[in-house]
């Protein structure tokens, strides 16, 4: 199959991004690095991983491997990986940083994110300092965030001067986010869902998405991952089947009806996970 040709954005910094992503979240091992090199063998530019994953090795073996086949060109992709909450503090998310730089063994990270705020700690305005510190250095290109609201993305912005290039974060039609993805359009940070199928064996039985499925002539997960491109936020599905990965990236040949785009949104229902940022603890 011919490469799909996943449409790019730039973020606030002027640096691309893409409207879909992959996840890596327990890609690992030998068949992880196989689904992730099969992954940008199919159009796949943005890849997602981080220090808790535990498969930043893995996902850089996969970069070299198709980079080295001239699968792609490295300055084509935008690796992804994570701060945890146990390199909190503007010397450890330096270090933090170098390490997984070291780990990848790429020449760079194209974006670093702040996993989670950890606001009990109150540590992740000198993280993110540091990260404008390995920015500065060249080890990373962009800076952001995950899992932040409205309140702690207006403090880093008020006490560092930069805004966030990119906040990830739970985003589903049971969980649209409607005010937070208000607030990035109105200051420039780009949205990126993570599980964006939500419960995927409940959404996608969902009678809503399955008959939309069937208006548009999709698989009800093509329908779902659509909504996200029309929101504005880039989706980043994990799967490690080559033919999930086609699927799940083929959704640039159609266009939802804004009221179905809508309809989708309003069968939200609150979080699913156990993950709200005021309160939640992760290191």
């Amino acid at each position: 199959m011919a490469t799909i040709d996943i449409p790019q954005v730039t973020l606030n910094d002027g640096t691309t991004f893409a409207e879909l992503g992959l996840g890596t979240y327990k890609l690992t091992g030998d068949e992880g690095v196989a689904a992730v090199e099969a992954a940008i063998g199919t159009g796949y530019r943005v890849l997602d991983t981080a220090v808790n994953y535990g498969n930043e090795r893995e996902v850089g073996e996969a970069v070299r491997r198709a980079v080295d086949a001239g699968a792609v060109q490295r300055d084509e992709l935008i690796v992804t990986t994570k701060i945890p909450g146990r390199h909190h503090g503007y010397e450890e998310a330096i270090a933090s940083g170098r390490e997984s730089k070291a780990t990848l063994g790429l020449d760079r990270i194209d974006l670093l994110l702040i996993h989670w705020p950890n606001p009990r700690v109150d540590k992740y305005v000198d993280t993110f300092r540091g990260m404008l510190a390995l920015r500065e250095e060249g080890v990373v290109r962009s800076v952001g965030v995950s899992n932040f609201t409205e309140p702690m993305l207006q403090r880093l912005i008020d006490e560092t001067g930069v805004v966030p290039a990119v906040n990830q974060v739970e985003l589903h039609p049971y969980f649209p986010q409607g005010a937070l993805r208000a607030f990035h359009a109105e200051h420039g940070i780009r949205t990126e869902s993570w599980s964006p199928l939500a419960r995927r064996s409940e959404l996608l039985q969902d009678p809503l998405i399955r008959d939309l499925a069937e208006v548009y002539q999709v698989t009800p997960t093509q329908i779902v991952l659509r909504w996200h491109v029309q929101l504005g936020s880039t989706p980043i599905p994990k799967s490690s089947d080559p033919e999930r990965q086609i699927e799940n990236a083929d959704v640039f040949g159609f266009a939802l009806d804004e009221e179905h785009v809508a309809a989708i949104s309003g069968l939200e229902r609150g979080r699913l996970w156990d993950g709200d940022p005021d309160t939640h603890e992760e290191f």
